[in-house]
């Protein structure tokens, strides 16, 4: 008779091996079946890049993408209803675009005539024209367009997701903001900032116009002096860092010019534009006799290098501060709306057209998504005593193209004169959670433990507009 406690321990082996398989087999087969899922993802994304294109100033909807025939019918006739005091003072009469709308592409969208170049690319994006805004003061509305926030002190898009997905190169920064030769934006560097998460995640301000040093060793110094000198540096840096460990900001500061002088060295091609074909230069008017629109092109190829060797999230900034000098007002068109953006537009649109259609002829908008972002509108009235526009937070654009994006749709509405938006009204929240959501991330579980509160970027907020995804 056989002993029952070795049929168990035979029984036991058996089942043991038998499991042992059956889970071997379940863990291939669930990395297969994860293999689209990037780490820090929450599902496959259908995009791996962010170019955010931003025009501090409050690009006017109405004049640009939100074709508006009523307000050609009715110009010059009050907006029905009291007159309305708005960010610099009272409104006067309607008053219609000074460009004519033509419908442009397959698609028939109707686009401002001071936009031709960018008219080529309707059909490849979806255009949100319900957006509203929770200031109508350009410092907090950047910020709010940038962070989801009005206050400083919250990370900016690009920051949580580099904190959430990470880097996919070795040699440049995760997360880089180009900066306008004409100056920071409203609020500076809280635009790119990491807020309140680690200091690593902010974004690398840099620009076409600021040269890279050269870093290469100066005449008379020998590669082991010079080699040396690196590791002395380091491990003074090292020893610095471990004596002050709290100072997360400080670990940044380094890490960001290590990575910098890895960058000379390693990638000098990606800031050396002149590697490009006269052709390329042309396409983008890099040598163009406006020297706004040759410096803003020159960023723009800048972004399309920045782009092909990885940079995770790109923000591209046309315009500067809200308040200039000789003219340069640009998109914050106050008092003389055709004269500024006659001079404008044309720094905008063949630069950032060519940028567009670059990255589409080399097949990357297979991964990188393109947003467009201004802080908010501009109003269906003229200012009292002047020929333009004041500030409006209840109606503007905001449009994205590229990865995951469904071509040629129009999502959300304005009024018949532009003043309000009125049909799927959209937030900051909404378009992010739709930017989050094409690259893999649940808005909701993005969060990162802060002051006792597990942060959002979309805060307690959003949802993902779905019409405008492939």
């Amino acid at each position: 008779m056989s002993d029952p406690l070795e049929l168990t321990r035979r029984r036991f082996l058996g089942q043991m091996t038998t499991g042992m398989t059956g889970l071997a087999l379940s863990r291939l087969l669930m990395s297969d079946l994860g293999a689209a899922v990037p780490p820090g993802a929450h599902f496959a994304p259908k995009a791996k890049q962010v170019l955010q294109i931003f025009c501090p100033g409050a690009a006017s909807h109405i004049d640009l993408w939100d074709h508006k025939p009523l307000l050609e019918k009715y110009d010059g006739t009050p907006l029905p209803g009291p007159v309305e005091v708005t960010f610099q003072g009272k409104n006067g009469n309607l008053m219609k675009s000074p460009w004519a709308f033509a419908p442009a592409g397959q698609s028939g969208k109707m686009i401002s005539s001071n936009l031709p170049h960018m008219a080529q690319h309707v059909d490849d994006i979806a255009f949100i024209h319900s957006m509203t805004s929770r200031s109508n003061t350009h410092g907090p509305g950047c910020i709010a367009m940038n962070t989801c926030f009005t206050r400083e002190g919250y990370p900016s898009g690009g920051a949580w997701i580099s904190h959430a997905l990470g880097s996919l190169n070795q040699n440049l920064p995760t997360y880089v903001s180009v900066q306008d030769v004409r100056g920071e934006p409203p609020n500076g560097k809280a635009n790119w900032g990491n807020g309140f998460l680690p200091a690593r995640h902010q974004g690398v301000s840099m620009a076409a116009q600021q040269a890279l040093r050269n870093l290469d060793r100066p005449a008379g110094i020998s590669r082991a002096e010079d080699e040396a000198t690196r590791e002395f540096l380091r491990a003074t840096n090292l020893e610095h860092a471990e004596a002050h460990a709290g100072n997360d900001e400080l670990r940044a500061r380094i890490a960001a010019y290590e990575l910098a002088a890895k960058m000379q060295l390693a990638a000098p091609e990606v800031s050396d534009l002149s590697r490009e074909p006269e052709h390329v230069h042309a396409l983008y008017g890099t040598k163009d006799a406006n020297p706004l629109k040759a410096a803003y092109a020159r960023n723009c190829l800048l972004t399309r290098r920045f782009l092909e060797q990885g940079v995770r999230y790109v923000s591209l900034y046309c315009a500067s501060r809200a308040s200039g000098v000789d003219g340069l007002l640009n998109w914050d068109a106050h008092r003389t709306l055709k004269a500024d953006y006659d001079r404008h537009c044309p720094v905008f649109d063949q630069p950032t057209a060519a940028l567009l259609a670059d990255l589409k002829q080399r097949g990357m908008l297979d991964d990188v998504l393109i947003i467009w972002c201004t802080e908010f509108g501009r109003m269906p009235t003229h200012q009292v005593g002047t020929t333009g526009r004041d500030h409006n937070p209840d109606a503007y654009t905001a449009w994205m193209m590229g990865a995951g994006v469904k071509g040629g749709v129009s999502y959300g509405a304005t009024d018949d004169f532009g003043r309000r938006s009125v049909t799927d009204v959209a937030t900051c929240y909404d378009f992010y959670a739709t930017v989050l959501h094409l690259l893999g991330l649940d808005h909701e579980k993005l969060t990162y433990y802060h002051n006792g509160v597990n942060r959002r970027l979309t805060d307690v907020h959003g949802h993902v507009i779905k019409p405008v995804l492939a």
